[in-house]
């Protein structure tokens, strides 16, 4: 029996969507709203470069309807440092600035890590050893989004099975391809979407991602986001992956 398939896109602010994915006339305050019912999930990404106040992720959750959810991006101060292993105030600081207010809306944080970081295996043990399965008893899970090709280890593979973290797919040209699957659920981005095709991808493009997404949701709930490349069809790229699954 095969788990949910979360689509969408990273963010929900990006001028060149109003008139195109959003409709002329609708305000900046309800865009949120809007995305939310014509996607499935959004990943936020200023949680990256700054935190939020509880009033703001429980504002979040207010504005979309059951059965959405937000994956987060975590802080870059948890993974832009040279010991992963001291990242553990940061960490601690990131998922109790106000995740619990997001309650069911509360998908997977997404841990991204520059692309000059290597693989270490005891650091990276230690920086797993410091991601909580829980806040507030609410559940916690974790992706691991690395970008250099010193992770492409069996040792990196079974840590993350060990901690039960999953592994991005980041379908990037720049950045190593990792499809492994290291816990109950898939992580995707897929970042090569195209201005000069109308939804992003071409139609037999669409068709294998949604084969792709159906065989990983065999294994686990599976989060897939259509994320740079050329941004403004991203939103359509989401569509018609929904459409077609």
């Amino acid at each position: 029996m095969s788990a949910n398939i979360f689509v969408g896109i990273g963010g929900w602010t990006f001028e060149p969507w109003r008139g195109v994915f959003y409709p002329e006339g609708l305000t900046h305050k309800r865009e949120l709203e809007y995305a939310s019912r014509q996607l499935t999930s959004i990943e936020i990404n200023g949680t990256y470069y700054s935190s939020f106040k509880p009033a703001s992720w429980a504002k979040w959750r207010e504005e979309t309807p059951d059965g959405f959810v937000f994956a987060v991006k975590a802080s870059r101060f948890c993974t832009n440092r040279r010991v992963l292993a001291e990242a553990g105030e940061s960490v601690q600081r990131f998922v109790t600035q106000g995740l619990v207010e997001l309650k069911d809306r509360l998908g997977p944080i997404n841990w991204q890590f520059m692309g000059t970081k290597k693989f270490d295996p005891v650091d990276f043990e230690a920086f797993l050893k410091l991601l909580p399965r829980e806040v507030g008893k609410l559940p916690l899970r974790h992706a691991m989004e690395v970008r250099h090709d010193s992770f492409k280890d069996e040792r990196f593979y079974d840590l993350c099975r060990k901690y039960r973290a999953a592994i991005v797919y980041a379908h990037d040209k720049d950045f190593p391809e990792i499809d492994e699957q290291t816990t109950d659920f898939t992580y995707a981005r897929l970042m090569q979407s195209e201005d000069k095709a109308k939804t992003g991808y071409k139609p037999a493009e669409i068709d294998k991602w949604a084969k792709r997404a159906k065989a990983w949701a065999k294994k686990g709930d599976a989060f897939v986001y259509f994320i740079s490349g050329a941004k403004v069809r991203n939103p359509a790229a989401a569509q018609a992956l929904i459409k077609k699954l």
